[in-house]
């Protein structure tokens, strides 16, 4: 996931109030803040607070570096020794601020980032390759870079940079409006696309009962939209979310009836079984063009229900998964959402096919048979 940082260290707790309320209401994971205002900040809500200074408060996490320099009435040029030696003595997270100006303070900014675990970068003429060069200088390392941005744009351009990007922002802006967009934004960042295929229906056909699961997320999802489920792990149905009404229920456009309590559904890159699922734990959400996204489940419900079994042949393979013979219970085909009760052979329907098997969830380079 990526981080969202908001700097909030100018103006009286008055000003900076409203903007830490804004960011905590818009899941960010850290404020930064003056020392005075550490207490004020966890007052209002659970979230970390980073401080600038050159020894440990009551902060979540120090900030080292140029600001801190300032603010302690130090000189501004770093010593990269003396830097890297104050990092390693500081029990705690520890993160440095660099602002980049030239070619040198990328390189500086590389060689303090393997002693911290936050690079703060900033640079008032921003430019991509300085960012590309320190994702490429760092990798492999334990440090998070954390991207220094004052605008919308400057988000979305820190964020996909080399594909990777920066692992988070960090927002300077007194508009509150600001604040909430970043949320959307670090949302499109993270969605995977992933290539779905289409499979052509052989057999639906009633197997008698058995425990179903109900999958209640805290997202809403649109028509199209829902959870990738199958009997086996490699492959899986593209099932819908009760986005659309009917003449028996009112839309339910957070809930997914996913299927039989054996069935795998894909979290992630993971599978996990739809019979392990509970309130808390993360699934994943895709839509008819593959755009994936994470929502929370709120709730699982477990039924004893009529159970319909759906085989399909996709790419010379014949694949099934196990569903409730109910009218809300939709597939997603290639030009719309098909009912299981209208299901037959012949119609075409949105699947993802996956490579080797699965151990404990994980994806694995084996021989693996499924029936």
């Amino acid at each position: 996931m990526k981080e969202k940082w908001l700097m909030a260290c100018d103006g009286s707790w008055e000003e900076i109030k409203p903007l830490i309320t804004t960011a905590l209401e818009s899941g960010f994971d850290c404020v930064v803040v003056d020392r005075s205002h550490v207490d004020l900040v966890r007052e209002l809500g659970e979230i970390r607070v980073a401080c600038f200074g050159s020894s440990r408060g009551s902060e979540d996490i120090l900030i080292i570096g140029q600001k801190a320099r300032a603010a302690s009435s130090l000189p501004a040029d770093l010593n990269t020794s003396a830097e890297i030696g104050l990092a390693k003595t500081i029990d705690g997270p520890v993160a440095g601020f660099l602002e980049i100006r030239s070619k040198s303070d990328e390189m500086l900014a590389v060689e303090l980032g393997r002693h911290l675990d936050y690079l703060l970068v900033s640079a008032a003429d921003w430019k991509i390759i300085p960012l590309e060069n320190m994702i490429a200088g760092l990798q492999g390392s334990n440090v998070k870079i954390i991207s220094c941005v004052g605008s919308m744009d400057e988000v979305e351009v820190a964020l996909t940079t080399l594909e990777k990007g920066a692992d988070g922002v960090l927002l300077e802006t007194v508009d509150p409006s600001e604040i909430k967009k970043v949320q959307g934004i670090v949302e499109r960042s993270e969605m995977d696309r992933l290539k779905l295929s289409t499979g052509s229906i052989l057999e639906v056909k009633p197997v008698g009962m058995g425990d179903r699961v109900c999958v209640d997320t805290c997202s809403l999802m649109t028509t199209g939209e829902g959870m990738l489920v199958g009997s086996q792990s490699r492959a899986f149905f593209l099932i819908q979310s009760e986005s659309e009404e009917s003449p028996y229920v009112a839309a339910r456009p957070f809930r997914v009836n996913a299927g039989a309590v054996h069935a795998y559904v894909r979290v992630g890159k993971k599978t996990r079984y739809l019979s392990e699922l509970k309130g808390g734990d993360e699934v994943t959400l895709v839509n008819g063009g593959g755009e994936s996204r994470t929502a929370i489940v709120g709730r699982v419900k477990i039924e004893k229900r009529p159970m319909m079994l759906v085989t399909a042949e996709v790419e010379g393979q014949n694949v099934s998964t196990l569903l409730q013979n109910a009218e809300t219970i939709k597939l997603v085909g290639e030009d719309g959402s098909i009912s299981i009760t209208d299901l037959k052979p012949g119609d075409r329907v949105k699947l993802y096919l996956e490579g080797g098997g699965r151990h404990f969830g994980m994806s694995i380079d084996e021989s693996i048979i499924e029936r």
